[in-house]
């Protein structure tokens, strides 16, 4: 069994509680999983389950084992998963498709969902870190630009970390103590409890 797994961001919506109460939650589509390779402490110094997202435009019930001599025509996507105990690791074959049923998560439980947040462009400073900017009127040449940056240093060096003009967003970000709500098995849906980083179809991944 998999202590943590991927898929993808569908989307928000919500469920009703017996109570008539409302929860948000974001919908996590963990469909079309294969295993694309087993590495060994014995061969890889490690134990893990090597996972392979089946492209959209094939058959999930026509994967065959002659299909991994060519990964990177059948699957777009590879995550490993740690496995410690041998034993576990033994149950898993080659091809074989993995889905929540092969995982620890069920209904209750507390996990960490990771994932990229949305991107946002090119961004200036005030938009970027929330700088405040110079004057508009009586002649300023200030306006929205950093400011001084060399910082009294020896030829005018930029410290490490000076924020500056660049992409905003497209960052990783975790967000941690999210209560999963349901799952379905049969479709490979997880229904997590708030919101998790990025937008739709970003891959996420769900940790015990």
């Amino acid at each position: 069994m998999l202590s943590s797994f991927f898929g993808k961001k569908i989307g928000m919506t919500q469920l009703f509680t017996e109570d008539g109460v409302v929860i948000p939650v974001t919908v996590i589509n963990a469909a079309n999983w294969f295993v694309t390779q087993i590495k060994t402490s014995e061969n890889d110094g490690y134990g893990a389950v090597q996972l392979g997202l089946l492209r959209k435009r094939f058959d999930p019930s026509l994967v065959k084992l002659s299909w991994l001599n060519s990964k990177t025509q059948y699957f777009s996507i590879y995550k490993e998963v740690r496995v410690d105990d041998v034993v576990v690791l033994n149950n898993f074959k080659l091809g074989q498709k993995v889905g929540l049923s092969e995982t620890l998560l069920s209904e209750n439980d507390k996990v960490k969902v990771t994932g990229k947040s949305s991107g946002l462009g090119y961004q200036g400073v005030v938009k970027r870190w929330g700088f405040s900017g110079g004057p508009d009127t009586h002649g300023s040449t200030f306006h929205r630009i950093p400011g001084s940056l060399g910082n009294m240093r020896s030829q005018g060096e930029v410290l490490k970390g000076k924020k500056l003009p660049g992409h905003a967003g497209f960052r990783t970000f975790t967000t941690k103590n999210l209560k999963i709500v349901k799952v379905d098995k049969n479709s490979d849906v997880l229904f997590v409890k708030g919101a998790i980083p990025g937008k739709k179809d970003t891959l996420v991944r769900i940790s015990k």
